[in-house]
């Protein structure tokens, strides 16, 4: 293996660049639990598990600043070293990671999404958000009170548990579907969401836009309606309706018009943007923000699905780099302005694609460079493989999934912590996604040069064995929890009747605000508009 020294960049250096108005990417390359127990502000999650395979999503300019770090830089060498594999020219590695980060008086945050969380703070803050609470609502229901209750989540997150009688609407839909939802004007209408942040959000959306309904927040969402010992709904398919009046359409189409104009939401041209996409000291997002159904159906080239409620909720799962320019779009002129209204708000340099969807405007996809190189086995060659002890099994997939259930005699492993394999037998690895298992054997075969085993895997992955019938074990308590990097456990186990995980949860999430410094707090612009780099 070639030798390779990394550029450390120290701690108060790192802190002046991320203030510097240049555009910088700062990815954490932890796994997911590791990055949520503790992390920088401006810190993405970028898995080294998946770097790769994500880097160029987040990051597409490859000669764009980008810095790397873990707990204490020795996975941040190595992510280091394949993003220079990778043709990225310009990355550093903080040096001494999160620890010499804290030593040299710098916070670390807990949690996920943490400056979109703490923008939801402070726009409720600035913007006095109204809001009610559970038992407030409850008590409204109570009476017959005509309430509408409108769920900001994404549809796999409201089939989960809802308020009863609540109707799915994520919020990048709410500007545009109001009307149909809602079409008396007086009717009260109420946003909720897991948490705070979409809640907040959703109802500020349609007080900016000026709807006369009284809007309100439900304050702490699915939880606080939980804390209080309220009824949850499960499977609920209550959902906004497909199509929108030309009435409506045009009503809302001038609502999101005069809310652009009153945050200097500036608009491009599809030549305009077709110069930005060669300009190669910026980097250039393009964004669809509508419904994944929409998308589907058809999308401009180069474009990445970013549902408008979604991407601002957790703008950092889209967009790795801050101050590129994110040009966001739509196909009726209502959702975009809207979303690009908050992004600039959040400090993002967000601009309205003109034309949108039949602008005409395309972007090249960037290529990864993970290739397959494993061969496929069937589940019948595995099983025979099994049964006879000719093979080991590597199972790559998130270490719940594994809990729950996995192929008997498997391993859990995961690419930062290399599998100690037995001497001599082949290796199937099992994996959701193909590029997971190919970076996991490359990297083996790195440290293992003089190994010679073959390495191949599972068609179909886990569901194709579990389809056919064969047997399964189960190990609840394997993993250990000390383990499972890859999973943050106060996020999640407050859906999963934890209530002191919820009340954590939302303790996190309040105090979130009092964590900053003056700089990280002055790079937000709530309630003013922002120019235009």
């Amino acid at each position: 293996m070639t030798s390779f020294t990394p550029h450390l960049v120290p701690p108060a250096r790192l802190k002046e660049w991320l203030h510097d108005g240049a555009e910088i990417a700062v990815f954490d390359v932890r796994e997911h639990g590791q990055y949520g127990e503790a992390h920088l502000f401006y810190g993405v999650t970028l898995p080294y598990s998946r770097l790769e395979i994500d880097i160029v999503r987040l990051a597409p300019r490859r000669n764009a600043r980008v810095v790397v770090y873990d707990t204490d830089q020795s996975v941040a060498v190595l992510a280091a070293q394949r993003l220079d594999a990778l043709g990225y020219t310009d990355v550093s590695v903080l040096e001494g990671g999160t620890d010499a980060w804290q030593a040299a008086g710098f916070t670390l945050f807990a949690g996920v999404n943490v400056p979109s969380k703490t923008f939801g703070e402070l726009v409720e803050l600035t913007y006095h958000t109204p809001r009610v609470t559970a038992r407030e609502l409850a008590a409204m229901r109570e009476r017959g009170e005509n309430v509408v209750i409108l769920d900001g989540r994404p549809v796999n997150e409201y089939l989960k548990m809802t308020i009863p009688s609540s109707i799915c609407c994520p919020n990048g839909e709410l500007g545009y579907r109001i009307r149909e939802l809602v079409p008396d004007t007086t009717t009260p209408v109420v946003v909720n969401c897991a948490g705070r942040t979409r809640s907040i959000i959703g109802a500020q959306t349609l007080i900016n836009l000026g709807i006369p309904n009284p809007v309100m927040a439900l304050e702490n969402g699915t939880q606080g309606w939980y804390l209080e010992d309220l009824p949850l709904e499960h499977g609920s398919t209550r959902r906004y309706p497909d199509a929108v009046a030309p009435a409506s359409l045009a009503q809302m189409r001038e609502a999101s018009g005069a809310l652009a104009e009153r945050f200097a939401v500036p608009d491009v041209d599809t030549a305009t943007f077709a110069r930005w996409a060669q300009d190669t000291s910026r980097t250039l997002f393009l964004c669809d923000v509508r419904t994944p159904e929409e998308f589907a159906a058809g999308t401009l080239p180069g474009a990445q699905h970013t549902p408008g409620g979604q991407l601002i909720q957790a703008t950092d799962q889209y967009v790795g780099v801050r101050h590129a320019r994110v040009v966001l779009f739509d196909n009726d002129g209502v959702r975009a302005p809207i979303v690009a209204s908050w992004l600039r708000q959040l400090g993002h340099d967000a601009y309205v694609l003109r034309g949108g969807l039949a602008s005409g405007a395309w972007l090249a996809l960037p290529d990864t460079g993970v290739r397959a190189t494993l061969p496929e086995v069937d589940v019948a060659t595995l099983a025979s493989a099994l049964a006879d002890g000719r093979v080991n099994v590597i199972d790559l997939r998130p270490s719940m999934s594994f809990r729950r259930e996995h192929v008997p005699g498997s391993q859990w492993a995961i690419r930062p912590r290399l599998a100690n394999l037995p001497a001599g037998a082949d290796v199937v690895v099992i994996a959701d996604e193909r590029g997971v298992a190919e970076l996991f054997v490359a990297d083996w075969r790195r440290e293992h040069a003089q190994d010679t085993r073959a390495f191949s895997l599972l068609a179909g992955g886990f569901k194709a064995w579990s389809a056919a019938g064969q047997p399964v074990e189960t190990s609840p308590d394997s993993p250990p929890d000390a383990e499972c990097i890859d999973y943050l456990f106060f996020v999640h186990d407050r859906h999963d009747g934890n209530k002191a995980a919820a009340r954590q949860y939302l303790a996190w999430e309040t105090g979130l605000l009092a964590q900053l410094d003056e700089r990280e707090r002055g790079a937000f612009r709530v309630g003013a508009p922002a120019a235009a780099k």
